[in-house]
């Protein structure tokens, strides 16, 4: 079965979401590392990782449907921060984007009855549910402890014991 082309299109341009969610990510964990907050530059680095992976398995699903994938620019990330607090926001806002352009996947796939782009996103859509309820715990925290240097510590403590595990999806 051929992908419809407007599925492909959506799926192509969500990779390119994907690997800018890597570089947007990997200025935050810039952030923190140059803040001397090791783990919190930990969570983005394992945040990257995951971004790329994603990524990857659109990639992956292109080319074995025999759709040519078109790598895009990157767009250089523009934000700034002045607060520890910053990038966990800017963090929960760009999930939320993420969100939206796959359900715009999603809408693709519906629109056009391909069932097994759908399953495909399935899994997406998991994920970013996943994605939205960490980047929300994280500025709940920070806004609970952040603000005293034990509780900034204790955080950033326990945000570099995350590592990086591969996304398995059942296909």
């Amino acid at each position: 079965m051929a992908l419809d082309a407007k599925v492909a299109d959506a799926l192509n341009t969500q990779i390119n979401e994907e690997l800018y969610s890597a570089y947007l990510y990997l200025t935050f964990a810039d952030y923190y590392e140059e803040r001397g907050l090791k783990g919190f530059a930990n969570w983005y680095m394992i945040q990257v990782q995951e971004e790329v992976a994603h990524a990857k398995i659109l990639r992956r699903y292109l080319l074995d449907n025999d759709y040519p994938v078109k790598m895009a620019a990157i767009a250089e990330p523009d934000k700034t921060f002045s607060s520890d607090i910053d990038p966990l926001e800017a963090g929960l806002e760009h999930e939320r984007h993420i969100t939206a352009c796959i359900n715009r996947c999603y809408q693709a796939a519906y629109d056009v009855h391909d069932f097994r782009t759908m399953q495909l996103l399935d899994w997406f859509v998991k994920e970013q549910g996943e994605e939205e309820t960490n980047a929300s715990d994280m500025v709940k925290n920070m806004e609970l402890f952040g603000s005293d240097p034990k509780g900034l510590y204790d955080l950033d403590r326990e945000y570099q014991t995350r590592a990086f595990v591969a996304p398995t999806m059942p296909m």
